[in-house]
């Protein structure tokens, strides 16, 4: 239970966690430390939340949720001495909830007012960090979908080889416990399996929605011999996917176009990939992406979605944050909806694989590394944006632990007149490249 209303304490750290028990509902569950060097809240060897300014507390008053914490954080104006990931598992963990405002009872208000005053905090709203996005156009546009693209790759291909490493794969890796330790022989291994899954051999026509850097694609024409089509909305992702498929010598199999998904009508194709797509057309658009998708497939094609996904209910922590500030207009499906669109586009859902743990895995990783590279990462990108990213991924990493996010990769057929949909042999298109990669793990048998 929260601290209940009364006299205001002495210090700024306690003043502080008066206004964060009010804010949340619940105990703060880390200890505050403020900028006078005040210290309140649990007394453990955990992680502390730092205020080093009043702006801090001003962000929350005028946006008493999730994103007047982000803002905060991305303004440098509260940081963690310690483990961020684990400041975030506590939050996430308490009877609070910072995705909604709070309605506080008179008493708690004139506590909260009475704290901020006291505190010196009361003032005109702070201007969010000019690392905030905030999109125009009707959603789900391709103008508004071409601009949320520009926000997230504003980064750079460089700032983000930093974060995922050479390969540039932004799908699962296969860190299974069985699996490859490295990243990059993980990589090969997760970009092996969609190949397997999707049954791809040589001639086969691929499609790739939100190709990226080019990962898959390029992969599928060096080793299975595909002639494939990568869609992006960069043009500097374009470029690099180009490079990298001449690079390869595959430059005349691969055919990477700026361009959305909407327009794509030069079908059949025999297989179609879609890699957390929701980042490339929106969670709302599923239900025609998915009809889309149906026409442009042969009879008999694979899909094969890889989708990061909420759990029924309402918002968790994170979304309206990581929409302001790394992937703008990002909203997840639940899994059902995801089915449920691929479902009415008349096409058939045949295998779903959970890859919860895997992701987390993974992200972790690429945390890592970010904070590994963070010096080099902030010449490239800003420190503004690489905090951004800092919480984005540690978010991330506890919303899979804890089973708030989900991510499952499903093999989906469009079946033939008579209703035949034959799935692709895995084990059979793994068997044919063992000796370019690393085992496949005993899932995919």
């Amino acid at each position: 239970m929260a601290r209940t209303a009364g006299r205001i304490p002495g210090t700024a750290a306690e003043r502080v966690v008066v206004v964060l028990e009010r804010l949340l509902g619940a105990p703060v569950p880390v200890r505050v430390r403020t900028w006078d060097g005040s210290v309140a809240g649990p007394a453990d060897d955990g992680p502390v939340l730092v205020f080093t300014s009043r702006r801090a507390v001003r962000r929350l008053l005028w946006q008493p949720d999730e994103m007047g914490l982000g803002r905060a954080w991305v303004a440098g104006e509260v940081e963690v001495d310690g483990d961020l990931e684990e400041v975030l598992r506590r939050l996430a963990a308490t009877d609070g909830d910072l995705t909604r405002r709070r309605v506080l009872t008179p008493g708690e208000r004139s506590e909260l007012v009475r704290a901020s005053v006291l505190l010196g905090a009361v003032g005109p709203q702070p201007k969010p960090p000019p690392e905030e996005v905030s999109l125009v156009g009707d959603a789900d546009s391709a103008g508004r979908d071409a601009a949320a693209v520009r926000h997230h790759q504003a980064a750079g291909t460089d700032f983000f080889s930093l974060v995922l490493g050479d390969s540039l794969a932004y799908q699962v890796a296969a860190l299974g416990s069985d699996g490859p330790t490295d990243l990059a022989d993980a990589q090969r291994l997760a970009l092996e399996r969609t190949c397997a899954v999707l049954g791809l051999g040589p001639g086969d026509r691929l499609l790739d929605l939100g190709c990226g850097w080019g990962a898959l694609i390029v992969h599928a024409a060096v080793h299975h011999g595909v002639q494939a089509v990568g869609l992006t909305l960069s043009r500097e992702q374009a470029e690099t996917a180009r490079k990298r498929a001449a690079d390869a010598g595959v430059g005349d199999q691969v055919d990477i176009r700026v361009q959305g998904w909407r327009e794509v009508d030069d079908g059949p194709y025999d297989a179609v990939a879609a890699v957390d797509a929701a980042g490339f057309v929106g969670a709302r658009a599923w239900p025609e992406l998915a009809q889309r998708i149906h026409d442009q497939l042969a009879p008999g094609g694979r899909l094969l979605v890889e989708q990061v996904f909420r759990r029924p209910g309402p918002p968790r922590p994170g979304g309206a944050f990581t929409s302001a500030y790394v992937l703008p207009d990002r909203t997840l499906p639940t899994l059902a909806e995801l089915v449920d669109s691929l479902e009415h586009a008349d096409l058939e859902v045949r295998r779903l694989d959970s890859l919860r743990e895997e992701y987390a895995a993974t992200v972790s990783r690429w945390a890592a590394s970010l904070a590994a590279h963070r010096s080099r990462a902030e010449a490239l990108a800003g420190v503004g944006r690489v905090r951004a990213w800092e919480a984005f991924l540690a978010g991330s990493v506890v919303a899979a632990d804890t089973g708030t996010l989900g991510v499952a990769q499903l093999l989906v057929l469009r079946r033939h007149a008579d209703g035949r949909a034959p799935i692709p042999s895995v084990r059979a298109v793994v068997d044919r490249h063992a000796d370019t990669l690393p085992a496949p793990p005993e899932e995919i048998a």
